[in-house]
């Protein structure tokens, strides 16, 4: 009589790139709970719940297949000016993602990578910033940003329309 072995099943190990394909979509879903951005047209758009830390939603360009956006609080990095925290966005809406293309965390992404990072790191730069990204959108739902919360705001945005600059996303690099 022979004995079969116990072997442990083994789970085959997601790559860096689908792992980040992943958070993609992932954001993709969180983003959509929380904004219902196929309502929003171009502009600005606030998301106030009484706090006093409003919540800033740009539509910066809107195509067939693509929407950009620049989501931020009203804060200002005393050093640059620039919103701080501050997430520039690409939603592909037939792909069903959502891809952080920059973060803005007291850090430009030239200090941090360099001006000629290799593709490794910068496939781990693009995890870090999705990542941040999708804790960012569960803080904002857990604080109770909803699309109740949101509403357009009829002021014009400082620096609204205004794009990384550096706008490739990983898909071109």
């Amino acid at each position: 009589m022979h004995l079969a072995e116990a072997t442990t099943p083994t789970l085959p190990r997601a790559s860096r790139f689908g792992y980040l394909m992943a958070l993609y979509g992932e954001n993709f879903d969180r983003f959509e709970r929380m904004f219902l951005p196929h309502r929003c047209g171009l502009g600005h758009w606030r998301s106030s719940l009484g706090d006093g830390l409003d919540l800033h939603l740009h539509v910066m360009q809107q195509h067939r297949y693509t929407t950009e956006y620049r989501l931020t609080y009203d804060i200002r990095d005393p050093m640059t000016g620039e919103p701080d925290p501050s997430a520039f966005l690409r939603r592909y809406h037939d792909a069903r993602v959502l891809e952080a293309t920059h973060c803005y965390v007291g850090r430009r992404w030239q200090d941090v990578l360099g001006l000629h990072p290799s593709p490794q790191t910068l496939l781990g730069h693009r995890l870090q910033m999705n990542v941040f990204l999708g804790k960012w959108l569960e803080f904002l739902a857990e604080q109770g940003h909803s699309p109740h919360s949101l509403q357009r705001d009829p002021r014009p945005a400082q620096r609204c329309h205004e794009t990384p600059p550096e706008s490739r996303s990983i898909i071109d690099a």
